[in-house]
């Protein structure tokens, strides 16, 4: 299997045959865009991503949540690629804003499975990373299209998701959030982990405890892939940075998930943005 992170918790899985992407956001509009501006999806980007990475068989989209750093670019690589959307009734606002094809839209609930060619996708509830100032709007639901561009409020988080997915005996977990719902991954044995952790640093040490408890020792994975440490507001074709000091220090937090792997003997990789890898 041949997964490609693109950044922020955007993943491509491919097995040779079909592809699937989880999260969809590779415009990653300027910080004063976001605050200031009004959000839409840079074509020339998503194009060159399509094209040097060969994205032609994509035959689905799964998106975590409805925040525009992961569902932002969905509407576009759906329509482009011919792909079916799933996600959220948020997410699937954002798709209808987009103009995506009301056929190609599915609604996902708690639990569901879902196949597409060798792969078995299960949708599990979840919970978001605790909110702040520029995020505050769990459980806020996107009622209408949202027609790009749009204000970055329109995006509403819209509930939180994370995916289960075997592929011919092999499972993969990504958790997109640095949270955890206590016993929700009881059984959820897992090879791979992708794991997001924005926001880690800045919490205290019981909670990260906890953290890795209900994580790494519940799904004992044999690799572990952080997510969402990247700075998002800097473009995709260019120099890669951790997040601002505000959201987190990303050093300090690779840097602890690094140990708590080591110290479990589970080997743990930081994929670079445009890097993939065999897994």
């Amino acid at each position: 299997m041949r997964v490609t992170y693109f950044g922020t918790t955007t993943l491509l899985f491919d097995d040779g045959i079909d592809q699937i992407m989880f999260d969809c956001h590779v415009t990653r509009p300027s910080l004063c865009r976001y605050l200031f501006g009004k959000l839409s999806t840079d074509e020339v980007v998503a194009d060159r991503v399509i094209r040097e990475f060969h994205i032609d068989r994509l035959r689905g989209i799964f998106i975590s949540h409805s925040h525009h750093d992961h569902v932002l670019d969905a509407p576009y690589f759906a329509r482009r690629c011919n792909a079916n959307l799933y996600g959220s009734s948020s997410t699937l606002n954002v798709a209808r804003g987009g103009g995506v094809p009301e056929a190609t839209l599915f609604s996902f609930q708690d639990h569901m499975e879902y196949e597409v060619g060798d792969f078995t996708i299960r949708v599990l509830p979840s919970v978001h990373s605790k909110p702040h100032w520029y995020n505050d709007d769990l459980g806020q639901t996107i009622d209408h299209p949202v027609i790009q561009p749009a204000k970055k409020s329109a995006f509403k988080e819209g509930g939180s998701f994370d995916f289960y997915l075997t592929h011919r005996g092999k499972h993969y977990l990504i958790r997109p959030s640095y949270n955890f719902l206590e016993g929700q991954l009881d059984g959820f044995d897992t090879d791979v982990l992708f794991l997001g952790i924005s926001g880690f640093s800045r919490d205290g040490r019981v909670r990260q405890d906890s953290f890795f408890r209900e994580t790494i020792d519940k799904t004992s994975p044999s690799l572990v892939i952080p997510l969402h440490w990247d700075n998002f507001f800097l473009p995709l074709y260019g120099k890669i940075k951790g997040l601002p000091r505000v959201a987190d220090h990303t050093e300090k937090s690779i840097s602890i998930l690094h140990d708590e792997c080591s110290r479990r003997n589970i080997q743990s990789i930081v994929l670079q943005p445009l890097a993939f890898m065999e897994v």
